[in-house]
Formats: structure tokens, sequence, C-alpha cells
């Protein structure tokens, strides 16, 4: 899979360089360049907002630079996925990050200030397919914070990347449920011990358990999954 992020803060995704994705980038899993959209103003301040139209608080994104970085990065051959981080926009989730792991090309665009200049998002929608994706219902100062969570929940998915394809299956919200708790050795630790069904090695009484566990913890945490 191809990534590309377009930012005005390109070092935000020096961290894809660890663990299991920098892993996957070096193998040719994964092939992730951050570009930076002052590459392409042509001003001597390299200026990338403006006032908005209509009046109010803060800067918009202006359409000039971030239409040509589309116009460079953008392959109608890869059928391209252009996925816009914003608030305003569809929730992200794990069906969402299956769905967009199967992509040839994924392209983010890393808002700042009120946001980009709504013409892009529309401009951009006539060469490729355009998502405007939010990661939860609250406001961070740009999207790469955002274009990094899903970057990673999406490319954790491509065959290859993760080495035990088996943790994927057992994972919270691949059922609809969140995952049960896990433990490890000791077996007492601060006087707080394992629960006895998983040093059983009787598996069924074991499964039994991690679903009810799964049903409580998501009762707890989100009953609005119950409800779905």
């Amino acid at each position: 899979m191809k990534i590309d992020a377009v930012s005005i803060f390109p070092d935000y995704f020096k961290v894809l360089e660890l663990s299991l994705l920098g892993k996957a980038q070096e193998s040719g899993l994964i092939t992730f360049t951050a570009h930076d959209l002052r590459n392409w103003t042509h001003d001597r301040h390299k200026t990338v907002d403006d006032s908005p139209y209509g009046g109010g608080a803060g800067m918009v994104m202006k359409p000039e630079p971030w239409g040509e970085a589309f116009d460079d990065l953008l392959e109608i051959e890869t059928s391209p996925v252009v996925i816009f981080t914003t608030p305003a926009g569809i929730p992200f989730t794990q069906a969402l990050a299956q769905e967009l792991s199967e992509s040839e090309h994924i392209v983010f665009a890393c808002g700042r200030y009120e946001g980009i200049d709504q013409r892009v998002v529309d401009h951009v929608g006539t060469m490729a397919r355009v998502l405007e994706v939010s990661i939860g219902d609250y406001v961070l100062n740009g999207g790469e914070v955002a274009a990094l969570a899903m970057i990673e929940a999406i490319a954790r998915l491509i065959p290859g990347v993760i080495g035990n394809k088996e943790s994927l299956a057992e994972e919270s919200h691949n059922d609809g449920l969140l995952e049960y708790p896990s433990f490890t050795k000791p077996k007492v630790w601060r006087e707080l011990e394992v629960p006895e069904v998983l040093l059983s090695g009787h598996h069924a009484e074991i499964e039994k358990w991690r679903k009810q566990q799964q049903l409580d913890r998501t009762k707890t945490n989100r009953p609005d999954l119950l409800e779905l």
C-alpha cells in the first residue's frame, strides 16, 4: 500500500518509522511519505492560510497549495482514496479501517486552523474517492494526530504487518464487543490473583468466561455498542 500525508508539520509522522509499521516500510509492505504543504506555495512567506469569507475567528487553509499538491500526488490508475481529517467527518471505525486496508493508495490531508477551503474537498472528489473522517467527538489543533491514528489502524490490518493473524481476530470491535481482559505471569501480583478459570486448562469454560467478560465490559464502557 502507498500512503501519503500532506501537512505543514510533516515531522509529526516520523514515529511511523518505529515498531511494526517501520518494519512494514522496510519490507516494502507499505510505502509512506510525509509531504510539506508549503512546498506547493510560491510566495516568499510560503503562505498557506487566509481570513475566512463571511467573517469569523481563525484562518482557513488556502485552496491553491492544496490543489497543486493533489495534482502531483494523485495517480488515477491506483484508484486513490483521499481522507480529510476533520471533526466534522464521519466516525472512524474498525470496519472502515478494514475496508481501507484493501486500498492501493491513500492520501491524508491534514488541515489546521479552521480547516481547508471546502472547494478543495469538492474538487478532489472529481479526481478520487474522498472521505471526511473524524476520530472522535473532540477538536485537535490539527489533523496530524488523527491521521497517525488512522494510518496505524489501517496499516496493521494489511496482511504481513502483524505476524500473528489470530491476534487480530480477538480484538475489540471486531465482533461488535470490546475485548476481554488479559493476564500473564505471575499468578499472584500484589495480592491480586489471575482468575482461576484461566488456569484450569478447560478451553470451553475459558471461552465462555471471555465472552461474558466482553459483554460485561461493553455494557459498562460502551453500552451504545449493544444498542446497534
